[in-house]
């Protein structure tokens, strides 16, 4: 099956729709987005369960996802390959492990006892080697009191947040080889939020990592950047971030995280951040120099029905995607949703979607890049 990317403008194909709110005025635009999704499957055919997707990335010309720590105990410390053409899983995923290095350093309790994984990004110079970032530690077994005193100081939460090197050692397994803790400067504000911090991985040019926090202490998303220079992983000292000084819309109430994101290159090789903003079903078109205000793309999120019936045909309309994982190809955005156990069910319309809703099955969605967004 070969996925039909789609895109219909508010009041088109499909009849009326009902409007979505923005909630920030500079550069929102006017034409809301339908974007269709398609359940991703299981080799055998069955729909994924369960999986917690929290991260999406370009990977040798398909895609790769990871689950976060609230996903069923097979998803977890895995990476899977999807075809994009089709929405399919290439197999049972590669299985993390843990080198003796890791499992020794004062963060091997932590990483090897179901993590809360966020994002996934591969090293522009090596396809072999990943890296993902963690979130939520307050669950995690105190650290030692010499680690605890060598980590303190992060800017954050208590523990810190973690960035994760990974080896693919064949198809079947990838290795934690490296950990560097974030430190944030206390100018930052960012508070002490453990389940609001980095979700979202992309770089840019020169080995710049641009690194997507949900919010800080006064509720605004936030960019910031490391440099992955050679002599990076030299080191198990605080990697202190950058404030990238993007310029990111400010909202008066309410939270807009940003959840996933990746880098994508004009023709007149102009650099931009594209980011999902979950809660407000929307993707940021972020200017990584700073100059241009953000632009916000609304959008509205179709599921794909596998069978019709009179009232249910084709595509139904979403209550809740959730998109937490964002990956350029070329000129289309792929993205994944986190499906929100909370909210989820309320996506029941159409029964032939029904079990693919109560287990948390995500889809696989796609947009065409237009030149309108980096005007």
């Amino acid at each position: 099956m070969k996925l039909t990317i789609l895109i219909l403008m508010a009041g088109g194909l499909l009849g009326a729709c009902s409007p979505l709110v923005v909630t920030t005025e500079p550069l929102a635009t006017k034409t809301i987005y339908s974007v269709y999704g398609h359940w991703i499957t299981e080799p055998d055919g069955s729909v994924m369960l369960d999986p917690q997707p929290s991260g999406l990335v370009k990977w040798r010309d398909k895609l790769v996802t990871l689950s976060d720590r609230s996903a069923i105990e097979l998803q977890r410390l895995r990476l899977r390959t999807i075809d994009p053409a089709t929405a399919a899983l290439i197999d049972g995923g590669m299985k993390m492990e843990l080198s003796p290095a890791v499992k020794q350093s004062c963060f091997g309790s932590y990483v090897g006892n179901n993590p809360d994984l966020e994002s996934l990004v591969v090293d522009p110079a090596d396809d072999s080697v990943f890296y993902m970032i963690t979130e939520d530690a307050t669950y995690a077994d105190a650290m030692t009191q010499s680690c605890q005193q060598k980590y303190q100081d992060t800017g954050s939460s208590a523990y810190p947040n973690l960035l994760v090197r990974l080896q693919v050692n064949n198809d079947q397994k990838v290795s934690m080889t490296h950990i560097r803790p974030l430190q944030y400067d206390h100018e930052f504000a960012v508070g002490d939020s453990p389940n609001d911090g980095i979700e979202a991985l992309a770089f840019g040019p020169n080995r710049i990592l641009y690194l997507g926090l949900e919010r800080d202490s006064h509720k605004q998303a936030r960019v910031f950047t490391l440099n992955m220079t050679d002599d990076f992983w030299q080191s198990d000292e605080f990697a202190p971030v950058t404030d990238a000084k993007l310029n990111l819309p400010k909202f008066d109430k309410g939270n807009h995280p940003i959840n996933g994101m990746d880098y994508y290159e004009t023709k007149d090789g102009n650099g931009y951040l594209i980011a999902s903003a979950r809660n407000d079903s929307a993707l940021w078109i972020i200017d990584i120099k700073g100059q241009k205000e953000t632009r916000i793309l609304a959008m509205e999120f179709y599921a794909q029905l596998t069978s019709s019936t009179d009232n249910c045909q084709d595509y139904e309309k979403m209550a809740n995607a959730s998109i937490e994982g964002v990956a350029v190809i070329e000129q289309t955005v792929w993205m994944v949703n986190d499906p929100w156990k909370e909210v989820y069910p309320k996506n029941i319309l159409c029964l032939q979607n029904k079990s693919n809703y109560e287990n948390y099955s995500p889809l696989l969605f796609s947009l065409p890049i237009q030149t309108s967004w980096f005007e």
